[in-house]
């Protein structure tokens, strides 16, 4: 972002809108792919979003200007928004049932490790080759394609509702050989599933409108906070007096930080129940940006830094695996994405929020404190979350029949 702003002569706040674009278009590609999947399927909406993505952000390195640049941004961004919903939905229908934080924490953390990389890239490929050169990586997904059509699985919902039962039962066969599944047996999706429907609809219905409309004011609020600390960290700590290459290995320990959160929390989630791991992670990390303000020494900052990671991006990656379980399955890539899309939004105002503050001229301990407030409102908002009295088990309908403990059908 300093380089952009310097070679087009952006202020922070047009700077901060430039960053936004791309939040923007992953909140209308969450929704959009999201309700697509659940219609037409998981597999197939992956792999376009990921085409998308990759090519678009590679384009990024021959944009001529900010509205190129932008433009960009913006498709990249629809790309990366179908990602997400679609990659937890079938995580989720097919992860054991003891284990879904853990495993959705383990995937996520490969969100985390790109961020780890992009500026340890960054500090390596910023003084000899400029801003563009970090974009041309993000071509190297496209070889990968024909991997990611011939490998994932569809839905189990989606198999039954094509009638491809067949292929079905070879698939659960392969997820659990024990189950034995006999030829005559009928495959259903549940006990509660509702015929026909639109997804969408279905998220506020049967006493879920309170929870999905705190599930996204908590993502709203938890992304707004990352997203934007993301883009203005190292902006902060030039503004509290250290130069720009020390913003950058900050950075770095903030994603550090969220991939040991997601990690950590995920195996507490599935012991404890994810409820009670998100409110008091999303309230230390209110605390820890708000003492980043006040803090001196680079290895208390550091400390500080890591933890902001960890309960932050740790708790939002484990927020996702709960609403990938709150929903049934025919929803659940809808419900993923409306979380997802909200919480875009929140991403979009963040780096804008961030630009303003700068803008101010604010004491760096306000910047900080301004950015640990939604901290606070997120923990708040998942407090009145229904959620299941067992520990690890929230709300959601039986998952399609022939499961034990070991894999989920």
């Amino acid at each position: 972002m300093p380089e952009l702003m310097r070679e087009w002569n952006l202020s922070p706040v047009e700077g901060g809108l430039i960053g936004s674009y791309g939040f923007f278009g992953m909140m209308l590609g969450a929704i959009c792919f999201g309700v697509l999947a659940d219609w037409f399927g998981r597999r197939n909406v992956l792999v376009v979003s990921v085409f998308l993505f990759s090519v678009f952000m590679f384009l990024c390195a021959f944009a001529t200007g900010p509205v190129s640049f932008s433009l960009f941004r913006f498709v990249g961004g629809v790309g990366i928004g179908g990602i997400m919903p679609n990659v937890l939905a079938l995580l989720t229908d097919y992860a054991p049932t003891r284990l879904r934080n853990t495993m959705t924490g383990i995937v996520l953390c490969c969100f985390s490790l790109g961020s780890i990389l992009a500026p340890a890239l960054a500090l390596l490929m910023l003084p000899g080759l400029g801003w563009r050169s970090l974009y041309w990586v993000a071509i190297l997904p496209v070889p990968f394609l024909p991997f990611m059509v011939r490998h994932f699985r569809e839905s189990p919902a989606v198999l039954l509702a094509r009638g491809r039962t067949d292929e079905l039962r070879a698939l659960l066969a392969r997820v659990n050989p024990d189950a034995a599944i006999a030829l005559d047996a009928e495959l259903e999706v549940g006990t509660r599933q509702s015929p026909g429907g639109l997804p969408l609809a279905e998220l506020f219905r049967n006493r879920r409108a309170l929870a999905t409309i705190m599930i996204g004011v908590a993502f709203f609020m938890c992304l707004l906070m990352i997203n934007g600390l993301t883009i203005w960290l190292p902006g902060f700590m030039v503004g509290a007096g250290y130069a720009l290459g020390s913003g950058l290995p900050f950075l770095i320990i903030l994603n550090v930080g969220a991939v040991a959160g997601t990690l950590v929390l995920g195996r507490l989630a599935d012991r404890w129940g994810t409820k009670r791991v998100l409110i008091p992670m999303f309230v230390v990390s209110a605390v820890a940006l708000s003492l980043l303000g006040f803090a001196d020494g680079f290895a208390i900052l550091a400390v500080l830094v890591f933890v902001a990671g960890a309960c932050t991006t740790g708790s939002q990656n484990i927020a996702y695996s709960f609403v990938s379980q709150y929903y049934r399955p025919s929803m659940r890539a809808t419900g993923i994405g409306l979380a997802s899309a909200v919480g875009r939004v929140g991403a979009i105002v963040g780096p804008t929020y961030g630009g303003i503050l700068l803008s101010l001229s604010l004491p760096a301990e306000l910047n900080f404190v301004s950015f640990a407030v939604p901290g606070v409102i997120a923990a708040l908002a998942f407090w009145f979350v229904r959620a299941g009295a067992t520990p690890g088990q929230e709300v959601s309908e039986p998952l399609p029949a022939v499961a034990d403990s070991r894999g989920a059908s």
